[in-house]
């Protein structure tokens, strides 16, 4: 190769155009130039592509003016260089001037621009004037207009779930209670380190009973139609849920040393469904001794059953552009607490010769010329083993509610029912979570309706279904209960009932017992490691958090003496 190029160079001209002049290099000059190595399959290409960087390069490429070159090598492709060369900034720095007026791109409805629509009748006026072309372009457009308007489309009529969810404002919800600045954070825990948590304990053993139940009416179970719906009727009666340091049963259980933890079950299934939750709660936990009581603040709402706070487009707070107020979360809380205490008496037979009595009356009823009837409740004092270790033992009393009992079939022995019920308000408002119409759709496709509730009130029914567990009842029954008019929250019907057994339908909502049980061990092990006093664990209001406070002694008494001395002055 070397000899070869010798001889070329030897044959070049040598008067001074270019090339070597004489006399001839040495031998050793040429030989020492490095040579860049080539590949045979190598081509050819252009020497400068100005198509190549311009911004139709696409276009043009499309059109077929670069299409031979797509995929053609650069020269030199096959080997590597052995001379890099770095591109200066004065080429990075390149660009082209385009010294061309601006044209404005002429418009079908510009001035000068003809219009897209094409042959006879198909105008400006071609959608609504007779004819030929007129008829079959209007036709074509109101086609489109109720497509789009069924599926939320281009008019903007309809509602396009999901679109645009990562754009949405984020709500700033207010929290439960009033953080003030003289509280002390303790602890927060978020929502993920909840979930981790796991702790078997058995099902518990009953330390005593209360109250008296009526039998369940069977004939709710039967599937009903649009004509044999049954009215919700509403209740005179007297319901009572007192906090766990104002049960007096309590308070001679912790006398006795039956426990060191004590709560009623609407609190202790908050606490053990936390990481299901979405609104705002807070539960007092107060530390007297070596013992501690879960208690629920004067004023709180943690009795109340939320709607559709689990689903993707919950019901919108009261604000200035929401007037509507009567499907705010507030109202809808009340309306269906104020529906599940009714129907839970009027789902029962009042009879009192087939009423079950357990060992002792009601703790909490006092009967009096001008007290309400009595609402029957059940209520059984329940001991739970929460130690992890025997020589250091911990044990739990929770007060459980029970509604109704019903015998069974086969064995004839009593069955405890617990009574609850969903409302439904106005699928096609705001907030309905995408529900389907339960007039049309309860009895042919209960499954979905179902379904679609566990998503929308993951949180409500999963505390529902750990207090019945918690109770150690046999069944639950669901109603389903719809406004007489969606515009009105004062009649309500009765659509249907569906049973499940507790544990069958925690499996169904992917709910761990063992895991709020974890919970509760955890919240425990922290306050018990506090002094004496008083504590608030508060769930976030926009957050998957909850934190704990040390609240000063008097905090809260105030308030609940307030509100006593507004309800006397109400009475006289």
């Amino acid at each position: 190769m070397a000899e070869t190029f010798n001889s070329i160079i030897g044959r070049l001209p040598t008067d001074g155009l270019w090339g070597p002049q004489d006399p001839t290099p040495e031998e050793g000059i040429v030989n020492d130039i490095p040579y860049n190595p080539f590949s045979k399959g190598d081509k050819l290409g252009r020497l400068a592509d100005w198509a190549g960087d311009s911004k139709n390069d696409r276009d043009q490429r499309g059109r077929g003016y670069g299409r031979n070159y797509r995929d053609q090598q650069i020269y030199g492709a096959g080997a590597s260089t052995l001379f890099p060369q770095l591109q200066g900034e004065d080429e990075a720095s390149f660009s082209l001037v385009d010294n061309r007026s601006n044209v404005k791109p002429r418009t079908p409805f510009s001035r000068g621009g003809g219009t897209v629509f094409r042959g006879r009748g198909r105008g400006a006026a071609g959608a609504t004037r007779p004819g030929r072309g007129g008829q079959q372009f209007g036709r074509q457009q109101a086609g489109r207009s109720q497509g789009d308007n069924a599926r939320g489309g281009r008019n903007n009529r309809g509602r396009r779930f999901g679109w645009k969810d990562y754009d949405k404002p984020q709500r700033n919800r207010d929290s439960s209670v009033v953080i003030k600045p003289d509280w002390k954070m303790l602890e927060e825990i978020d929502f993920n380190r909840l979930s981790k948590l796991n702790l078997e304990v058995d099902d518990g053993e009953d330390v005593e009973t209360y109250g008296s139940l009526f039998h369940y009416n069977k004939s709710f179970d039967r599937s009903a139609t649009k004509a044999t719906s049954t009215p919700l009727v509403i209740f005179d009666r007297a319901w009572y849920n007192p906090t766990t340091s104002g049960d007096p049963i309590i308070q001679k259980l912790a006398d006795n040393d039956e426990a060191a933890v004590f709560a009623t079950d609407t609190i202790l299934s908050t606490l053990m469904c936390a990481p299901r939750s979405v609104y705002s709660w807070d539960i007092l936990i107060n530390r007297v001794g070596n013992k501690l009581y879960f208690d629920k603040r004067e004023g709180s709402q943690i009795d109340f059953a939320t709607v559709n706070e689990n689903a993707a487009d919950p019901p919108m707070d009261v604000s200035d552009s929401n007037k509507e107020t009567i499907n705010s979360p507030g109202r809808l809380a009340l309306e269906a607490s104020v529906l599940n205490a009714n129907f839970a008496v009027q789902a029962v037979i009042e009879n009192g010769e087939h009423e079950l009595k357990f060992d002792h009356e009601d703790p909490f009823y006092n009967s009096s010329p001008n007290e309400p009837e009595l609402a029957r409740k059940g209520y059984k004092y329940r001991r739970f083993d929460l130690s992890l270790a025997d020589d250091q033992p911990l044990h739990l009393v929770v007060r459980t509610e029970i509604d109704a009992v019903m015998k069974n079939p086969s064995s004839g022995e009593n069955n405890f029912v617990t009574i609850k019920a969903l409302n439904e308000f106005d699928e096609r408002a705001q907030g309905s979570g995408g529900a389907m119409s339960w007039r049309n759709k309860l009895h042919t496709s209960r499954g979905a309706i179902v379904a679609t509730e566990m998503k929308n009130n993951s949180c409500k029914l999963a505390k529902w279904t750990t207090q019945a567990i918690l109770a150690k009842t046999h069944v639950m029954r669901i109603g389903f209960i719809s406004r007489v008019n969606p515009k009105e929250r004062e009649k309500h019907v009765i659509l249907g009932v569906v049973g499940y057994k507790p544990r069958e339908f925690a499996n169904q909502m992917n709910l761990s017992v063992s895991n709020g049980w974890g919970i509760v061990r955890t919240i425990i092990d922290i306050c018990m490691a506090m002094p004496e006093g008083k504590y608030i664990l508060v769930k976030d209001p926009n957050k998957a958090v909850i934190r704990l406070y040390e609240v000063p002694p008097t905090s809260f008494e105030e308030d609940a003496e307030g509100e006593a001395q507004v309800e006397g002055e109400a009475e006289e």
